[in-house]
């Protein structure tokens, strides 16, 4: 069993074919991923509204993905009708907070503002880091209670950080995605932080798993430290009901 914790839906502005729902399942498939919570990328980086209710349709037509509902930190009237709106379908997990794509840092008073929404809701936070933003996650995990959040990217270069921040809080997770490549960065953090932190992301259809499925494999973990990556952490986060 293998659960991706960060992926997407939908084309990117770049010259790539990846905008099918067929795509994200042939993904899938290549590297034996079974599930995988994604967000819609019209709502990420151009349309919040269009693009939850597009990916709710979505998530109608394949039971191997779940949602992740898009918070637009500055367009926090619209989150709450979407939450209202769609949380009743039951197929949306998580709440997706891009900090870069809205100029909404974690340390702004708007993305606090969304983080305390997504709270309230009891939803996990799937929030963008890079650098040594994980430790303003943190800090916010700290600030705000029953926030659960994962960094995603666990900084990207700024992967230190995130050691020190998922050792401050117990309401941290990290997942791995990373359009670069350095050696041995996930095997320091997975020997660095409590286990159950640590989930497996992929960034998905942006960037081909290869790259954190590599980063896993090559950090030698114990078979029952790899089960926690791979899923285990990821069903006990998202509270989901899995068959065995």
């Amino acid at each position: 069993m293998i659960i991706d914790v960060h992926a997407h839906w939908g084309p990117w502005f770049f010259s790539m074919d990846v905008g099918a729902v067929a795509t994200n399942l042939a993904v899938m498939d290549r590297y034996g991923i079974d599930l995988a919570v994604a967000s819609a990328t019209e709502a990420v980086i151009y349309d919040v509204t269009a693009g939850n209710r597009a990916m709710a349709r979505v998530l109608e037509t394949s039971d191997r993905l779940l949602g992740y509902l898009t918070v637009n930190p500055r367009q926090l009237a619209d989150a709450e009708r979407d939450l209202r709106e769609l949380l009743p379908t039951g197929r949306f997990v998580g709440a997706k907070i891009h900090t870069d794509y809205t100029g909404s840092p974690v340390t702004s008073a708007q993305t606090r503002a969304a983080l305390e929404l997504v709270a309230a809701h009891d939803l996990p936070a799937l929030v963008h880091t890079w650098g040594s933003t994980p430790l303003d996650l943190a800090q916010a995990c700290v600030d705000i209670p029953g926030l659960r959040a994962i960094a995603g990217h666990m900084g990207a270069d700024g992967w230190r950080h995130a050691i020190e921040a998922a050792n401050a809080v117990d309401r941290l997770w990290l997942e791995p995605c990373f359009s670069h490549t350095e050696a041995g960065r996930f095997a320091a953090v997975a020997a660095a932080v409590d286990t159950r932190r640590l989930l497996f992301g992929t960034d998905a259809t942006l960037i081909d798993p290869a790259t954190a499925y590599g980063a896993v494999l090559a950090a030698d973990l114990s078979p029952v430290v790899a089960e926690r990556v791979a899923w285990r952490n990821a069903a006990e986060l998202f509270r989901l009901a899995l068959p065995g």
